[in-house]
């Protein structure tokens, strides 16, 4: 009984703590953003996803880095398919302060450096290289751990084959969860103590 009152003091402890500090150094931040989801009902019958798979560490207070994976495809029946990819890392900066307009907002800005590349089958062209990216985000935590985000970037793909440049503009919509580092982890234990 003691064992279940002291898990349960520690998961109460660890979730009043991150309440006010998901973005604290040490904590790390897993998700992705989902752009362009889309199943045609009516002739072509298009279909297409872009997924980005995120984590990133808090270096200190505010600032991310880490990693993200990029994948994305687009379909049409008796069309060509266009897939694309990208992996490489990822910084993150958030403002100092809630957003007045929505109490549990942030804004943040975000850049990406990796290689990636978009392929089209059946002699579409392609592009392979230098994948970089970059533009404001807005972050709504819904609950002290789980953010709501939505992210408008700017997109560059500089390398080889048929097209040696190909850029857009993306408007995306993410989850991210946000889990206490090991140091914050130890001091709610200590406190429990």
């Amino acid at each position: 009984m003691k064992k279940q009152i002291f898990i349960t003091a520690i998961a109460i402890a660890l979730i009043a703590l991150s309440a006010s500090a998901q973005i604290q150094k040490g904590n790390v931040m897993v998700g992705g953003n989902f752009t362009n989801i889309s199943l045609g009902l009516n002739d072509p019958k298009i279909f297409s996803l872009d997924i980005t798979p995120k984590a990133a560490w808090f270096v200190q207070d505010n600032l991310a880095l880490g990693a993200y994976v990029d994948l994305s495809i687009q379909t049409a029946k008796g069309s060509s398919t266009t897939t694309g990819y990208g992996i490489g890392a990822l910084g993150r900066y958030y403002t100092g302060r809630d957003v007045e307009i929505l109490r549990h907002g942030r804004i943040f800005g975000e850049a990406t450096l990796g290689i990636g590349g978009v392929n089209v089958s059946n002699g579409g062209g392609n592009t392979n290289g230098l994948d970089l990216s970059f533009g404001p985000g807005f972050a709504y935590f819904i609950t002290p751990n789980i953010g709501l985000e939505t992210l408008l970037k700017y997109n560059g793909l500089a390398g080889f084959g048929s097209q040696g440049y190909q850029s857009k503009l993306g408007l995306s919509f993410g989850l991210q969860i946000y889990l206490p580092g090991k140091s914050t982890a130890r001091k709610v234990v200590n406190d429990v103590r």
